[in-house]
């Protein structure tokens, strides 16, 4: 057990990774899954909240007032099955981590965001979902198992099937804390994609092209114009690959061919002048980015880091947008509601956000997690400069059309969405909020987000 005073860390600032609502908490950072139990039993009124490496763009680990559980140092892999491909680890454990271990086995994560600076505790949390979504699903769907600690200081193993399960891959850290997951993997040959790239000329087409062809591809993901008007709204760069064979590596790479060398660029500044981001700005951006980019080319070969994770070769690329951070705004609407991802592309467009990081997906079948983003849909993500004038209220707008046509907004990077709108998004919620209620009744897992929902 720990000692008497080894939960009296002082408050200190904590931030998502889109630095909008800053806050102060007591940060508790247990070595042991005791330590572990002993800070949720220690918790203060305000309660607390589990944390990883903090990439959740809002506030979901976030605790004003209360304490925040760091647990980045449970970070242990326990086990590995190189023959079947599944990894026991603790919830610490950062998907770059396991890439660099699991790599030279031919196993790869089965399911990686934009960054690998994700730990496993978060990716099951927010039920991450990434390229392969229309092939693979979200993280939830390749977890075997995990042990949950929960409000009365127990701990409980989980399986998929139940309703705990269900209602934590997904539910943000509110139904626990999770100390260790079981993950099936995916088998590589290599440690390089093969990557075809093609430009569309507005949206229709880029729909058209990710329709007709998207089975075909493991990984999709196409970067959208959203400067862009005219007879060229929604123009994009559609980029799509699969792990190569090791038959398709130049024989000088064939010497070592699952070497895990992601790159990496020098930081970016503490900060950057306010007006940098300005709809020229990045409007010049956009225009050179799709100029450059190849009308068609396919077989190309890229490393890792460069097809899944290219900003995590920028440190603190956060910092871009200057001291007000930014708004991270994914949504997703279902096949058939076209119409409504058109909508939001041409007003988005009017607006004039300025928006460089903007990219646009389709899903596959949804996910059973009861608080899961992922939908059969398309999903549009966007980052905004948070001093964007009227941004607050248009962004309330968009939100009215995406649950109009049952769509919803991505919790994992939602810094002010509404009660009423979320109510209107998850069909699931009064499960979720019945589970809670049971599980948790004095609430000891809180955030700022889930103060601000009503969760």
């Amino acid at each position: 057990m720990p000692d008497a005073d080894t939960f009296t860390e002082p408050a200190e600032p904590v931030t998502g990774w889109g630095r909008t609502a800053p806050t102060v908490a007591r940060v508790l950072r247990p070595r042991s899954y005791e330590e572990a139990a002993e800070a949720v039993r220690a918790c203060g009124a305000r309660g607390g909240i589990a944390r990883g490496l903090g990439r959740a763009y809002g506030d979901a680990a976030q605790n004003a007032g209360g304490d925040v559980l760091d647990m980045t140092a449970l970070a242990r892999i326990r086990s590995i099955d190189a023959e079947a491909g599944v990894v026991v680890c603790d919830a610490g454990v950062s998907l770059h981590r396991l890439m660099e271990v699991l790599l030279p086995l031919g196993w790869f994560v089965p399911v990686t965001p934009g960054t690998r600076y994700v730990t496993v505790g978060g990716a099951i949390g927010a039920d991450i979902h990434g390229k392969n979504h229309h092939v693979s699903g979200s993280f939830g769907r390749h977890v075997r198992a995990f042990d949950l600690l929960t409000a009365d200081g127990t701990i409980r193993t989980v399986v998929p099937g139940t309703d705990l399960f269900d209602a934590t891959t997904g539910g943000m850290g509110l139904t626990g804390v999770i100390l260790s997951a079981t993950v099936q993997l995916l088998p590589v040959e290599t440690s390089l994609m093969s990557v075809d790239t093609e430009r569309a000329a507005d949206l229709d087409d880029l729909m058209a092209r990710l329709t007709a062809n998207d089975h075909g591809y493991r990984y999709s993901v196409a970067w959208i114009d959203l400067l862009a008007r005219g007879a060229a709204t929604g123009r994009a760069v559609l980029t799509r690959g699969d792990h190569a064979p090791y038959d398709a590596l130049p024989r000088r790479a064939r010497r070592d061919p699952l070497a895990f060398r992601p790159g990496r660029l020098p930081a970016a500044p503490a900060l950057l002048p306010e007006g940098l981001l300005s709809r020229a700005t990045v409007g010049l951006f956009n225009e050179l980015w799709y100029r450059k980019a190849p009308r068609h080319r396919t077989g190309e070969l890229q490393r890792l880091s460069a097809f899944f994770h290219p900003l995590d070769g920028v440190p603190h690329w956060n910092r871009v947008y200057g001291r007000g951070g930014f708004v991270q705004y994914q949504f997703v609407v279902g096949y058939g509601r076209e119409d409504t991802l058109r909508r939001i592309v041409r007003r988005i467009a009017r607006r004039g956000c300025p928006s460089f990081l903007a990219v646009l997906k389709r899903f596959g079948e949804g996910d059973p997690g009861w608080l899961s983003f992922p939908m059969p849909g398309w999903t549009l993500a966007l980052d905004i400069p948070a001093g964007l004038s009227g941004l607050g209220a248009f962004l309330d707008e968009l939100d009215e059309e995406v649950a109009g046509a049952g769509g919803r907004v991505y919790l994992a990077k939602d810094s002010r969405l509404r009660p009423d709108a979320l109510r209107a998004m998850y069909p699931r919620l009064p499960d979720f909020l019945a589970l809670r209620a049971e599980l948790d009744p004095r609430a000891v897992f809180t955030s700022d987000l889930s103060r601000r929902l009503s969760l």
